[in-house]
């Protein structure tokens, strides 16, 4: 089931007029949200409800434990079982087949070739998201930054909540486990907020990241080969816009559906690509992800309290394991190694010269701009093949065949975006607080039926849906 459809527009009316209808029991209105959750992400695979379920209460019942153990060993020992276990589910149905067909291929090549058990293994769509999400919770219990769970119904509402639940944001349980404890509200300026954030993203995924896809991107990459260097650098500029306005859109519709139930998911998106080195733009992409590595992987490799050499291999390792958590293949290895190396490169960079600034600004934006935009080609690619071919493509000088003056304006415009005020919705959202509720829902409605109006038939699955 996905945001801009239908199917989810009846879904949400019904669970929306539900949900508020019981406002005053807050115990029914948050059972009632977790079986809505479950009948959403079972549209996708009703089998793996059960491991959500699973999940949830592997969590629950580690962090019990943890709360009530009186020893440091012993907290230490649960704290240690619960990450395994999750990151053993993670890994089982993520990178099994991965590792096996690996390791098959290391035998053959020592001469030990074997038949390795490879088995085909469904990926549960957002498994990453609620995984991390569990561990955070363990973590955080064990470091006594969260009280544990009042109740299982709590961590299983934390985990699956819907609005979240396949594409992130990575919810911390101590920003969500205190607004379950109290009853909802549902302010004119929530409204006004939710509202714009859900029809912002409704154009930017289904107007400019679906008509980039279908028209520009995955044509181009299907078949690097046949297209020179004007149509190569246009679709690696256009997937940079596609991949910003695809995921970034489900967060803002993420977040304005969570603000029309009553509850505040933190942002997730700064205009990454203003961003002015690769530590700045990991500080405005998918901020959620990046916190989640720093607090739980970067810092406790050490983070950079053991002196630079250490810091650099820590945050080199920390981008590393982070390419790996995008997918099961060496490309996504190779992007974080990628990040890490500028990074490392960078803290260098900033222990030799210190606080002077050797570059201008403008000029540290366009370099990490076509970093970032290099990375996108291997993110992008299926293989190290094909990224090699729109690598070599890009100094092949043909006529454009695919690039209109449409898609160049998409682009423009997906790009543009990034220096508009930087809280522009939470803005307009002020300014329409004060609006009758008759102007503010006229206004809401004119937006969603231009968008629909312009919008292509037909909605992608959410990049992210896969990670």
């Amino acid at each position: 089931m996905l945001f801009p459809t239908l199917a989810f527009g009846v879904f949400f009316l019904f669970v929306y007029f539900t949900a508020w209808s019981l406002d005053r029991e807050n115990g029914r209105r948050k059972l009632f949200l977790l079986l809505a959750s479950w009948v959403f992400y079972a549209q996708w695979d009703w089998r793996f409800v059960g491991l959500l379920i699973a999940s949830a209460v592997l969590n629950w019942g580690v962090a019990a434990v943890i709360a009530r153990a009186d020893q440091a060993g012993r907290r230490k020992l649960w704290v240690g079982l619960g990450v395994a276990a999750n990151l053993l589910i993670l890994g089982v149905f993520k990178y099994y087949g991965f590792f096996v067909e690996q390791a098959g291929e290391l035998l053959a090549r020592v001469g030990w070739e074997r038949d390795l058990p490879l088995l085909e293994i469904v990926l549960p769509v957002g498994i990453s998201f609620f995984t991390f999400q569990g561990i955070s919770y363990v973590v955080d219990v064990y470091r006594g930054r969260t009280p544990p769970a009042k109740s299982l119904l709590d961590v299983m509402l934390l985990m699956s909540f819907f609005p979240h639940l396949v594409a992130g944001p990575i919810v911390r349980a101590s920003d969500l486990l205190p607004q379950f404890d109290r009853v909802p509200r549902l302010t004119r300026e929530m409204a006004a907020h939710g509202f714009l954030l859900i029809g912002w993203g409704l154009f930017k995924k289904t107007v400019i990241a679906s008509e980039l896809s279908v028209r520009l991107v995955d044509p181009v990459f299907f078949d690097p080969s046949a297209y020179g260097a004007l149509d190569l650098t246009a679709a690696v500029y256009a997937y940079a816009v596609q991949i910003y306005c695809d995921f970034s859109a489900y967060s803002d519709m993420a977040i304005g559906t969570a603000a029309l139930l009553g509850y505040s998911f933190p942002r997730n998106f700064d205009q990454p690509y203003r961003a002015k080195s690769m530590q700045d733009f990991w500080r405005r992409w998918h901020i959620s992800l990046s916190s989640w590595l720093r607090d739980y992987l970067y810092v406790p490799l050490g983070g950079g309290r053991k002196g630079l050499v250490r810091s650099c291999l820590n945050v080199f390792i920390t981008m590393l394991l982070g390419g790996l958590w995008h997918g099961a293949a060496w490309t996504f290895v190779a992007w974080g190694a990628l990040h890490g190396g500028v990074q490392v490169i960078e803290r260098l960079g900033r222990a030799a010269f210190g606080d002077r600034k050797v570059i201008p600004t403008w000029i540290g934006v366009i370099v990490t701009f076509h970093i970032v935009c290099l990375g996108w080609i291997l993110f992008r690619s299926e293989s190290f093949p094909m990224a090699m071919e729109v690598l070599a493509g890009l100094g092949r000088f043909e006529a454009a065949t695919m690039v209109t003056p449409f898609l160049l304006t998409l682009i423009v415009g997906g790009l543009l975006m990034h220096w508009l005020p930087p809280r522009a919705v939470e803005g307009i959202a002020t300014w329409l607080k004060p609006a009758p509720s008759l102007t503010m829902g006229l206004l809401v409605g004119a937006a969603l039926l231009l968008v629909e109006a312009v919008r292509p038939d037909g909605v992608a699955p959410f990049i992210y849906f896969q990670f």
